[in-house]
């Protein structure tokens, strides 16, 4: 078996050479222990810890592991890149509705927003990687259902969709116009308190 502090260090190297946030199950089968995640997520967690206050942090999102600049050094590093496209009003409401709501369907998408969606609408949002193809209800039609992905979580800094915020955290948090109330409360499925997705 491999000692702990060269299993720490394997893990480092792992994550630190990944081209994309790897989960636990990814490195475990990389270190060659196959199917046993559990045998890395001690180093994990050691490594989580070692890099809390460092200039670089560990960090998980969506069950998938991955290195970041600390916060509070985000602007020294800050490099010129292409800005993506602001995003629309509608393509915005759908994007709450799929991250509040998912898995959800084109029609469940416009039943909440009270106004069709354009295929260019969804289109956008699966081209910036936050949302994708889930699969297909099975319902008569069979129709696409839609989710969010791990680049949106990690875009927005979210470990889960559980910290998802509520309405009542985006209204004292000063995000909300008072004319889109109405639509971000319906997206939100209606209500106070932490928005929480439905299965």
């Amino acid at each position: 078996m491999t000692p702990p502090d060269e299993l720490v260090r394997a893990v480092e190297a792992t994550l630190f050479a990944a081209e994309e946030p790897l989960t636990a199950a990814q490195i475990a089968l990389h270190l060659g222990f196959g199917d046993k995640p559990g045998e890395v997520r001690p180093a994990l967690a050691e490594l989580e810890r070692h890099y809390r206050e460092r200039g670089v942090r560990l960090v998980e999102r969506g069950g998938r592991w991955h290195f970041e600049t600390a916060p509070d050094l985000a602007h020294l590093l800050r490099r010129e890149k292409e800005e993506l496209r602001r995003l629309s009003r509608a393509a915005t409401e759908v994007l709450a509705i799929v991250a509040y709501h998912e898995p959800v369907s084109r029609a469940e998408i416009e039943a909440i927003r009270g106004v069709q969606t354009g295929k260019g609408t969804l289109d956008v949002l699966l081209e910036a990687g936050w949302v994708r193809v889930a699969g297909r209800r099975e319902v008569p039609g069979r129709p696409v259902i839609y989710a969010t992905t791990p680049v949106f979580l990690d875009h927005f800094g979210l470990a889960s969709l559980k910290e998802l915020p509520g309405i009542d955290e985006l209204r004292a948090a000063g995000l909300l116009d008072p004319v889109d109330e109405d639509m971000i409360e319906t997206a939100l499925g209606g209500g106070a308190g932490r928005g929480s997705p439905s299965t």
